[in-house]
């Protein structure tokens, strides 16, 4: 009996990058019962005479599967099907929008949405009579790109009891109008108090979400990824059945584990329904298709608005220091009892650190966790990392922490440059986005693009991370040359990186025989590209388990 193996998939005639090695080689590979067979040429050219399909490649390069370490496909996917304002660039495209789509839905009673950008807005900050001359009739509440915050017209305000003698909540503000009137934008916590009145997507909705950002992502070359808050997380929808649904119904065709809300209101009463939603995935689901072992821990705000938590205070217009250093969430007392907690029981932490205030208090809760529990393989991480301060750059490595990083934001940009530069420390664009800083220091590098904030595409993010400049423009690079990653650094951030920390990379983020044929066919060799136009590059098809899940010939790019 012949117990060779046979090949359903043979990639042959182009290039093959399997991780292992500094840059992509001539060959292909050959993929069966799900699986990596061989890339040896010898053995590939062999199978390619009984395969079931030849794929040639023409040149084209072949990765590992692309896993996004830090995004929100189900929020996103809700976007996509709602007022989607992420492709408006000024006020009065966005407010066209906004119009347009409230006019072609007279039957919702509130308008809602998201992805308007805080940059098209004097101050990023729009106002409820803008929002009132387009959705005179309805309530309307539409989040901004990063979801940081919110923008709301009248009736909303009247109808969540919102007014000039609503105070500020300890985790958020409002804009206001001079007599103390809320003006239209609500940040952080300050946007939950709409919680009570704002229609909540449906199950139904939400799982309609999760298939079409999966559809999305697939598109991106994108096999697995970190869904950063699964739960009830920001007004939504509880995702965790939308996700065990998923599987039963065999929907769910990427790899996934979700880092379940750590709710800032609720303490650690918390933590036993936490490890019981863990414990209730894996008895039902294959942990390489979908597992809740991790925990998202929001630690701070963001800088735009001053909510990011820092060491040195925040400037006003004039250059001037003010009181503001940005908010802690947590007392880091309380963060560092939880943070062990969870540590001792095996749970992953997933840290939302954007602020170098926020980046030490991460580190000092996981220094305590280290030194009470010793050392795990939870693999924790701090996502975002906006600016790091040196001393706390060179802690990753030894504590343990991977650095997740979201490289399309490591750019001047009009949000960065109009809106949070010029309200910070002199130095802060030295260590803004420090990766290679970190790089060097021997932290782990793990990648994502906290999409729906800003794309998920990673050949996008990786040209940014290798530049430091966005695709096509032509503005300074953002700090030293330090700071730039190599163009193998950032494709191993966004493979075998993300996979070791979605526990992962002993089946997948390499192209290694006997594991999952999880990669992406690229349409040409980046390493063969300039710098300046990796870019360029397009994903032809993604394979998920051996199986074509995309494939760009058949008219559907997301670009």
């Amino acid at each position: 009996m012949n117990s060779a193996p046979r090949a359903d998939v043979v990639f042959e005639n182009g290039w093959i990058y399997t991780g292992d090695e500094d840059r992509p080689r001539p060959g292909g590979l050959a993929v069966g019962r799900g699986l990596i067979l061989s890339t040896d040429p010898q053995e590939v050219a062999r199978l390619a005479e009984t395969a079931a399909e030849r794929v040639d490649l023409a040149g084209r390069l072949v990765v590992p599967g692309f896993q996004d370490a830090h995004a929100h496909p189900v929020l996103a996917g809700l976007e996509l099907l709602s007022c989607d304002l992420s492709g408006c660039e000024s006020a009065e495209e966005t407010l066209a929008a906004i119009g347009a789509y409230a006019a072609e839905h007279p039957e919702l009673p509130w308008i809602t949405g998201a992805g308007w950008s805080m940059e098209a807005f004097p101050g990023g900050t729009p106002t409820r009579q803008m929002l009132d001359a387009v959705v005179p009739d309805r309530p309307a509440l539409l989040e901004n790109r990063d979801h940081h915050g919110a923008w709301f017209n009248t009736r909303a305000a009247e109808l969540a009891g919102i007014d000039a003698h609503t105070p500020d909540p300890a985790d958020g503000r409002f804009e206001r109008e001079p007599d103390g009137a809320p003006a239209g934008t609500a940040h952080e916590g300050a946007a939950n108090l709409f919680n009570g009145v704002r229609p909540r997507a449906t199950q139904e909705q939400a799982y309609a979400g999760l298939l079409a950002a999966q559809k999305h992502l697939v598109a991106f070359g994108i096999t697995a990824w970190q869904d950063a808050a699964v739960g009830r997380f920001m007004g939504g929808p509880d995702t965790v059945p939308v996700y065990l649904r998923a599987v039963a119904e065999g929907t769910l065709k990427v790899r996934v584990r979700g880092a379940q809300w750590w709710n800032r209101e609720d303490g650690e009463a918390q933590l036993g329904p936490i490890l019981a939603r863990r414990d209730e995935a894996a008895a039902q689901c294959d942990p390489e298709r979908l597992s809740l072992a991790s925990v998202k821990v929001m630690v701070d705000g963001v800088a735009e608005n001053f909510t990011a938590a820092m060491h040195d205070c925040y400037r006003d217009r004039h250059g001037r220091a003010t009181d503001n250093r940005g908010i802690s969430f947590f007392d880091p007392g309380e963060m560092t009892r939880f943070v062990t907690a969870l540590d001792r029981e095996g749970v992953q932490l997933h840290f939302h650190a954007l602020g170098d205030r926020a980046v030490t208090e991460a580190l000092d809760a996981l220094e305590q966790a280290l030194a009470e529990n010793g050392r795990t393989d939870n693999r924790h991480h701090l996502a975002h990392l906006q600016v790091v301060r040196p001393q706390d750059a060179v802690r990753f490595a030894p504590l343990g922490a991977a650095a997740n990083i979201q490289a399309l934001w490591a750019c001047h940009e009009d949000q960065l440059d109009d809106l949070t530069l010029p309200f910070l420390a002199d130095d802060a664009e030295q260590h803004h986005y420090p990766f290679g800083e970190l790089a060097a220091a021997g932290a782990h590098l793990a990648a994502g693009s906290d999409w729906p904030v800003s794309s998920p595409d990673p050949i996008q993010a990786i040209h940014v991370a290798v530049n430091r400049v966005a695709p096509g423009e032509r503005r300074r690079p953002l700090g030293p040359e330090t700071q730039k990653l190599t163009l193998k650094q950032a494709l191993d951030a966004y493979t075998q990186g993300t996979a070791r920390v979605n526990h992962l990379d002993h089946s997948t983020g390499y192209l290694r025989p006997g594991f999952h044929a999880d990669l992406a066919v690229l349409d040409r060799d980046l390493f063969d590209l300039p710098a300046a136009q990796l870019h360029t590059a397009r994903v032809d098809e993604t394979w998920v388990g051996g199986e074509r899940a995309y494939s760009r010939a058949a008219g559907a790019d997301p670009r």
